[in-house]
């Protein structure tokens, strides 16, 4: 766990932004319990994920839980659940097939 918690601010972030990167549940729940707002579960089984998830809710109703981590379309089913608030796949971007192409400006 990050021994403070960091910006995740942008559209959508939370009012104070504060995420922290988590491998377990005492992990989500210390980052939970000094103020993130964010609690990113990463590089977790589905059943771990789970019951991590359920405990930072259970402790800290207000956090929003994210999933994060090997996940991929044909896994995603396994890592939603009612205490996950976000899944992040990484496999969206960077398994994403390139595409070459040109753009030519004309002048009028």
């Amino acid at each position: 766990m990050a021994a403070e918690p960091r910006d995740c601010g942008g559209p959508g972030a939370s009012p104070t932004g504060w995420g922290v990167e988590c491998s377990s549940a005492a992990e989500a729940l210390a980052a939970a319990g000094a103020g993130a707002d964010i609690v990113l579960l990463d590089n977790l089984a589905p059943q771990d994920l789970h019951t991590a998830a359920a405990q930072a809710k259970v402790a800290h109703l207000w956090v929003t839980v994210e999933a994060s981590g090997g996940i991929i379309l044909e896994t995603l089913p396994q890592f939603l659940g009612p205490h996950i608030n976000v899944v992040s796949m990484g496999c969206l971007t960077h398994s994403a097939p390139s595409l070459d192409f040109a753009l030519q400006v004309l002048e009028p």
